[in-house]
């Protein structure tokens, strides 16, 4: 069932800071995406990764090119780019204007989906094997309708994509040290492979890899 522009979602000056600070900030955060059929998908973030300027694995690194120009466009827009020439990435734009910058969503644990999606009633929680349906950022893509189309394109309700804040119950287990982050290496890249920019929730199953 279609639902209305929801009253809670991330704003783009929440966004315009350092990739290093919004990456692990979109942990317990959540990605909606309304469908053509009304059907909204949702999931929490429980893994990122982010790319700076400077960064020699960032796709802005060496110029701006009509692929990445997004990335240096205004905080809050979306920049995705195809891997292996079939599987999408999602991407969000964070810090000033001008620099070039955006947060991976690699992974998030969807807790319900529409029936058509799986063999289950309509709002049935996932069984274990299929929590882990957008463990990565193909699946996340894949699960969710995500491609290029949505390159350029804000995170707002408007655009049938946007973030929604950590709810109040996430943030009360975390500041409790019931849900702990774990930083790290990012992951498939041969280029500042050293550098700790990944960032998942400890012990989720939906989390593309572990260590």
């Amino acid at each position: 069932m279609y639902q209305t522009v929801p009253d809670c979602w991330i704003q783009p000056n929440w966004l315009a800071r350092s990739s290093l600070a919004v990456a692990p900030d979109l942990l317990g955060c959540r990605l909606v995406r309304r469908l053509p059929d009304g059907n909204l998908l949702q999931g929490t973030i429980v893994e990122t990764e982010a790319y700076t300027h400077g960064d020699p694995a960032c796709h802005a690194y060496r110029r701006r090119t009509v692929r990445n120009s997004v990335m240096f466009g205004p905080a809050g827009f979306a920049y995705v780019y195809l891997i292996y020439g079939m599987y999408h990435c999602l991407n969000v734009v964070t810090d000033l204007d001008g620099w070039a910058s955006a947060v991976l969503l690699r992974s998030l644990q969807v807790d319900w989906v529409p029936a058509n999606f799986v063999t289950k009633p309509k709002g049935t929680k996932l069984q274990p094997e299929l929590e882990r349906l957008a463990a990565g950022p193909g699946k996340l893509c894949q699960l969710f309708q995500i491609d290029r189309q949505f390159t350029g394109q804000p995170f707002h309700p408007t655009t049938h994509l946007w973030l929604e804040p950590r709810s109040p119950h996430f943030q009360h287990q975390l500041n409790h040290g019931q849900i702990q982050f774990v930083q790290t290496t990012r992951i498939g890249l041969t280029r500042g492979i050293e550098l700790p920019w990944r960032w998942y929730i400890a012990d989720s199953p939906a989390v593309s890899k572990q260590g």
